[in-house]
């Protein structure tokens, strides 16, 4: 191996920024950066391809580090790359730096939010496989902690990276042995991972991951390989490494060295010279991709007369978008039958994703296409999506631009029973930050919808049905994200029913049947659920007889469409009453289920009677 003393030096450097910026933090985990210190070293001297005027570079390589309480290590590198001045560094997990004690967008050089663990190698997978798909020559490495690979989703991505054939993909294990709290599940014992990983299809290859010609003789191995598997490069580590008085010892995880600890670990590790930099390797050509115009959408033509499922009308739509937006990707979960993608995946093979039954996966997955600018719509059953909740949640971290799709929403799917129904997904969605939620009603409000999930940039999620309904709008109207339709309105309005989904048909059922009772009600459609339309409410309730607003939806009570709402127009005079499930429900037909929540037309004919009385 050449210039095997300069590698020694610059992993020396490594080193000694990773510990002197979390001494100066007062917090983070120096001694998982120098364990993994060698490893990527050599990746950063000798190997990796990289355009630092362009992260989003579609020929740049590109490196995700799942554990990513060792963010100074990621830190460091780009540092010693050339990206900012190391003295930098010294801002680590101080309020505004672009250093935060686990990376985020804030740093740009990160391929995603990492630090909740196991959800590196799915990024990873999903960066790999735009890369095989689009023929591009860039490698993607993931740094994995050895306590992480306790996690399932783990083992969900490497069966969907083998499976892809990602020969593109290399995972580095980081086994150092110790873990937050003892040790991890094996230890030392490299067979135990080797064997796990070759079961599930990699390319395995055991270092020592301080032996710095083992460790160029694995990368370059990795880095030419083309089998067809992705590979696992398990590298046998100290926790520590470097510093005698840190070297595989407990109780040190999380923990910086004090002022006079620092002066004796830099003491030991001798002369370093901060004037050395890694040479990154260039790019064939620097290429961000584009996304076309806004979309808009009018071809399809719907029959009055008919019942349409929103579900059906999203593929359709879906898979006719397609066509002029290439970035369009599908990613799904073993239902495309039902969800509908299936339209999409027969029109655009190769921008479909089947990541079988592993959600969590999934959502990481599409993570990493949008990434590299890609605009995947990941589409299951609604309820599915709390399986993923976590890697949802490190989704919008990560200010990942993901279209969801939950259908089979409600109580209202019928018979499959309570496992099948999504009745917690407007909670969870509405409870992260600015995730747009939308629920149409009808076939022309989904052909409407779809495209504004595409124009808008950030994570947005669309609710569909299984039943069919009926038509209520002509296809001249506008939708927009934010806003409402008034369906039902008279000057001698009582009060105002605000509907999302299947509720509307409920709503303007229940006003004809009071209509002939000569009772009135103003009657909305709230397709947008998150930003919720507040200022139609405020207008309804101000021409109604009384201040009340009636909200009705196919979703639990708490953290649904009543509570935003609520909270919307907490500061008017008036009152809300929540129309929701309120418990576990059961198989049976639609209307009988309708009926046993509490959210069907009569139920709300009682509830408006007893309000105006």
């Amino acid at each position: 191996m050449k210039n095997i003393e300069s590698i020694k030096e610059k992993a020396k450097l490594v080193r000694k920024w990773c510990m002197v910026s979390t001494t100066e933090a007062g917090s983070g985990h120096p001694t998982s950066c120098l364990s993994i210190a060698d490893v990527t070293t050599v990746l950063f001297d000798k190997y990796l391809k990289y355009d630092l005027s362009a992260p989003l570079n579609k020929y740049n390589d590109r490196f995700v580090l799942s554990k990513g309480h060792a963010a100074p290590l990621l830190y460091t590198l780009f540092g010693i790359a050339g990206a900012y001045p190391l003295e930098s560094l010294r801002t680590l997990r101080k309020f505004g730096s672009q250093f935060e004690g686990h990376p985020v967008p804030k740093f740009k050089f990160t391929e995603a939010a990492t630090g909740s663990l196991g959800q590196g190698l799915s990024v990873g997978a999903g960066l790999a496989l735009i890369g095989k798909r689009e023929k591009l020559p860039y490698k993607t490495y993931v740094v994995l902690g050895d306590g992480e690979l306790a996690e399932g989703q783990v083992w969900e991505a490497a069966n969907f990276a083998s499976y892809h054939h990602l020969d593109n993909l290399i995972a580095i294990l980081d086994i150092n042995r110790l873990a937050q709290s003892g040790e991890t599940m094996f230890g030392h014992h490299l067979k135990e991972y080797a064997d796990r990983f070759k079961a599930f299809g990699f390319e395995v290859i055991e270092i020592d991951g301080h032996d710095l010609e083992e460790i160029d003789k694995a990368l370059q191995k990795a880095h030419s390989n083309t089998n067809g598997k992705p590979v696992a490069i398990v590298a046998e580590t100290i926790k520590g490494k470097g510093v005698s008085f840190l070297e595989d010892k407990e109780g040190w995880h999380g923990k910086p060295l004090n002022t006079d600890q620092l002066k004796t670990a830099l003491k030991e590790l001798g002369e370093v010279d901060d004037s050395l930099r890694f040479e990154l390797k260039m790019t064939e050509k620097t290429e961000v991709t584009k996304n076309p115009l806004e979309q808009t959408f009018s071809k399809l033509k719907f029959d009055k007369n008919k019942e349409y499922a929103t579900r059906e009308v999203f593929g359709e739509v879906f898979t006719e978008l397609g066509k002029s937006n290439l970035n369009l990707y599908g990613l799904d979960g073993d239902v495309k039958n039902s969800t509908y993608t299936l339209d999409f995946y027969k029109a655009y093979p190769e921008r479909f994703v089947e990541c079988f039954i592993a959600e969590q996966n999934m959502v990481s997955v599409a993570a990493g296409l949008s990434r590299i600018g890609k605009i995947p719509f990941v589409a299951t059953f609604a309820a599915f999506f709390t399986r993923a909740a976590d890697q949802i949640r490190m989704a919008r971290v990560s200010e990942s631009n993901i279209k969801f799709i939950g259908s089979h929403v409600g109580v209202s799917i019928g018979e499959d029973g309570p496992s099948q129904m999504g009745l917690e997904d407007i909670a969870f969605f509405g409870a992260e930050p600015d995730i747009i939620i939308l629920q149409p009603s009808d076939a022309v409000s989904t052909s409407k919808l779809v495209p504004l999930m595409i124009n808008h940039q950030g994570i947005s999620y669309m609710r569909t049905l299984r039943p069919k309904t009926p038509i209520f709008y002509d296809e001249s109207e506008v939708f927009k994200i934010g806003g409402s339709k008034t369906l039902r309105k008279s000057k001698k309005d009582g009060l105002t029913v605000a509907a999302t989904g299947i509720t509307v048909i409920e709503a303007i059922t229940a006003a004809e049947e009071l209509k002939k009772e000569n009772i009135n009600i103003r009657v909305v459609d709230c397709y947008s659920i998150n930003p919720v339309d507040a200022a139609t409410l405020k207008e309804c309730v101000s021409e109604t007889e009384k201040p009340i607003i009636i909200t009705v939806e196919d979703h639990y009570e708490h953290g649904g469409f009543g509570d935003f709402v609520s909270s919307a127009l907490a500061k008017e005079n008036l009152e809300v009453v929540k129309l929701a499930v309120s418990k576990i429900s059961s198989s049976g037909e639609k209307s009988q289920l309708l009926s046993a929540a509490q959210i069907d037309a009569a139920h709300i004919i009682k509830t408006v009677k007893k309000l105006l009385k």
